[in-house]
């Protein structure tokens, strides 16, 4: 099972949305998640996280909210253990190779 961990970062930008998460799999970066906090969200959907950003097997999923960290690294975990058991390997898609 993948170990899922969250570091917290803040981001930068213009009074709203600034309290930032880094969601981890195994030690390697699958997600930026930010608090919605700004007056632009719908208020049901003030304090929760949403994915700003997915990489490797949490790429290309569409938009997610969720309620809590937790209730977001339950998601993480899933998605990454179902699709390496579908032959996916987390760390071949998280390989950054340098331009030549």
């Amino acid at each position: 099972m993948p170990v899922v961990s969250f570091q917290s970062i803040p981001i930068l930008i213009d009074g709203h949305d600034t309290e930032g998460c880094l969601a981890l799999v195994d030690g390697h970066l699958a997600a930026v998640l930010a608090c919605l906090d700004g007056d632009a969200h719908e208020p049901e959907l003030k304090g929760r996280w949403h994915f700003e950003a997915e990489f490797g097997l949490c790429g290309g999923t569409g938009t997610h909210v969720f309620t809590t960290l937790g209730e977001a690294g339950a998601w993480i975990r899933e998605r990454v253990s179902r699709l390496s058991r579908a032959g996916l390997s987390p760390a071949a898609s998280w390989t950054c190779e340098s331009p030549s």
